[in-house]
């Protein structure tokens, strides 16, 4: 770290970390870091059922790290939050890719 920082945002820091620290939520993340997708395509990429879905979904939106936008009956999500995008990004080059 460049700065030191208080404890009230060592606190946030570990609250966005938190955020990756469930594979799942990384798996949702990574189906919509290029589009935007429906909850369904989202089910269909991660291969997770829509409750469990639609709950990492909710808890991602309070973090401010998803939009959603509803057409019908439809519910549709993005990233929001670039700067944690990024940080997915820079850990994924530190994963060896398996053999």
């Amino acid at each position: 770290m460049k700065r030191t920082l208080e404890l009230h945002q060592l606190e946030k820091l570990a609250d966005r970390f938190k955020l990756l620290s469930e594979a799942s939520r990384l798996r949702i993340l990574q189906a919509i870091c290029r589009e935007e997708r429906s909850v369904s395509e989202i089910c269909d990429l991660t291969k997770l059922n829509q409750a469990n879905v639609s709950k990492h979904l909710q808890l991602l939106k309070s973090a401010g790290v998803v939009a959603c936008r509803r057409v019908g009956i439809c519910r549709y999500y993005r990233i929001i939050d670039l700067d944690l995008l990024d940080l997915c990004s820079q850990g994924d080059r530190q994963i060896e890719p398996e053999s």
